[in-house]
């Protein structure tokens, strides 16, 4: 390919609309451009990349046993109220009629899809295991689209589905795609952790992320210190805390006005303590019903880990009327003491001692609060949010924050679909049994700007040969110099007989800027063919990655490059 006869539109400047690295350079470099708020138009060498990142994808899938197919990204309503996610779902999904009037949505997941066919298609236990994938265009309308491809409304995903004949056979087909996913990434050149986490609107019992660890990451993370254990935030747990226990602990509880205070630093400077001795009380909806959840005041509500833990589907902040109904108080002043609502405390707060609350009454809180003596919640759960410095839940040493890039995500959705879908099947005996299911995302616009941001430097991208658009750069200095063009066409035609990807700059430009060009877009190799190393018998190969350049005798040369796209 001839720069001259592609488009490769690179920008000097970073774009304003851009706020972390991958989404700059994917501008500047050329490789896409905004259409709309989360939504672009991949440019040719953009989409290069991105084949290459869905090539590597698919060899993996492929061998790992699964069969590709194609779904359709416009569904009726009617598969998702099988489901009972069509609510669920809520705002992102995208919702339209046909011209006969029927509800449609686009597609942002297909769990439902491929269970409505397996139900048809498959129903011996002689036809288990099959795991079916896609590559398909995916849609969900993001609140507030950022970071380019990261969080876009409209994005390419590689999704996958296996259905098993028991939980012992799904495990199986679980970690036959967690290693491929494992195999994926290290072909794309990125660093990833694998950690536990929440399964979200897809649901099921278990699931991992992968993560490429980035500190513009939206996630967080905890991973411990010392042994394999890490997780999204979302999931994360905590090893038990020692119970909280103040001084006074063994007094009676008592009232004390606090006119006017509703926030933790409010009344924590009033009574001149340490938050963590405040029970922050909240009142949410649980399945639309009233609950009261307490955490100790130095930590937030983790209201996944609630949901997931009281198998809620909807969790939400009550209303004002509703907190006034249930605690006879205004907002700000809920504690766990005489409610007649449930109360779910988390589990630092067991057996804790000479605490402070709201009073369930106006201006004013309680002090000497002991849980046990002046409230018995429920249920003490794991609802707390996981800090830096808490001890891990395995071998109670320190956890670690850190943020990261979510490109993968394996479930073990057991029974959740094939159950609403009647995807059963018949076993040696003749008799009727439900499928057991996972499914395993990977995204793959996502991934490939993951790469870009966890590889890259001052100058620009720094692509691994895998998937880079180009392996190999070319730049003749002068392209009107017949020698030069001579020695710039040959190495290009037989490095391409050899099958390697070659672009060659036969641009009228300085060197200066073809060299600025290179950088930014990233080839992993820059041969430069000038006339004066040309009449010396030689050409310049410097890679990306590398900050010195070699001089290689031009019959070499050849052999050199393919070598260094082998290794």
């Amino acid at each position: 390919m001839f720069w001259s006869k592609t488009l490769i539109p690179t920008l000097r400047d970073d774009p304003g609309e851009a706020e972390i690295p991958s989404h700059k350079l994917m501008l500047r470099a050329g490789l896409l451009r905004k259409l709309s708020s989360g939504l672009y138009t991949f440019l040719p060498l953009g989409f290069k990349a991105l084949k290459k990142v869905e090539l590597i994808v698919r060899e993996e899938m492929d061998k790992a046993g699964a069969m590709e197919v194609l779904m359709p990204a416009l569904q009726p309503r009617e598969i998702w109220e099988t489901s009972d996610r069509y609510k669920t779902m809520g705002a992102s999904m995208f919702r339209l009629k046909d011209r006969q009037q029927r509800d449609m949505v686009l597609g942002p997941t297909h769990e439902e899809v491929i269970t409505e066919l397996v139900s048809h298609e498959l129903n011996s236990y002689k036809q288990l295991p099959k795991t079916f994938y896609q590559i398909q265009t995916k849609f969900r309308d993001e609140i507030r689209p950022r970071f380019g491809l990261m969080r876009a409304k409209e994005f390419i995903m590689k999704d996958a589905y296996s259905f098993d004949i028991d939980i012992n056979a799904a495990d199986a087909s679980y970690k036959a795609m967690y290693d491929a996913y494992v195999r994926i990434f290290e072909r794309c050149g990125l660093r990833t952790k694998v950690v536990e986490a929440d399964t979200g609107a897809i649901g099921g019992k278990w699931s991992h992320e992968f993560m490429v660890l980035a500190d513009t990451g939206e996630d967080g993370i905890v991973e411990c210190t010392k042994c394999e254990y890490a997780a999204n935030l979302e999931r994360a747990e905590r090893a038990i805390p020692s119970p909280i226990y103040f001084p006074d602990s063994e007094k009676a509880i008592e009232e004390v006005a606090t006119p006017g205070m509703k926030i933790v630093d409010e009344v924590s400077g009033f009574f001149k303590c340490d938050p963590k001795r405040i029970i922050k009380t909240i009142i949410y909806l649980i399945d639309g019903n009233p609950a009261a959840v307490c955490v100790s005041s130095d930590r937030d509500i983790n209201e996944h880990k609630l949901a997931r833990i009281l198998e809620a589907q909807t969790v939400v902040l009550a209303d004002a009327g509703t907190i006034l109904k249930s605690t006879s108080a205004e907002v700000g002043y809920a504690g766990p003491v005489g409610l007649k609502i449930p109360v779910y405390a988390d589990l630092g707060l067991r057996d804790c001692k000479g605490m402070i609350s709201g009073a369930n009454k106006n201006d004013t809180h309680l002090i000497n609060v002991c849980a046990g003596r002046d409230f018995q919640p429920a249920q003490f759960i794991d609802i707390g949010t996981v800090k830096e410095n808490d001890l891990c839940p395995r071998c109670s040493e320190q956890l670690r924050e850190k943020r990261g890039i979510e490109v993968g995500h394996v479930f073990k959705l057991g029974t959740k679909y094939s159950e609403k879908f009647n995807a059963i099947y018949l076993d040696a005996q003749g008799q009727k049994n439900t499928i057991v299911m996972g499914c395993y995302g990977i995204g793959v616009t996502r991934t490939l700007q993951s790469i870009i941001e966890q590889s890259f430097d001052e100058n620009g991208i720094i692509w691994p040969l895998s998937v880079a658009p180009y392996q190999v750069v070319i730049d003749v200095l002068d392209p009107k110099v017949e020698k030069c063009m001579s020695v710039g066409l040959s190495l290009m035609n037989d490095l391409e007989k050899k099958g390697i990807d070659v672009i060659l700059d036969d641009r009228d430009e300085r060197p200066g800027v073809k060299f600025k060009d290179a950088d930014l877009v990233g080839f992993p190799i820059r041969v430069v063919v000038g006339a004066r190393n040309i009449d010396a018998g030689k050409i310049e190969i410097k890679l990306r990655k590398e900050k010195k350049a070699d001089l290689v005798d031009v019959v070499n040369a050849v052999e050199t490059i393919y070598n260094i796209c082998k290794t």
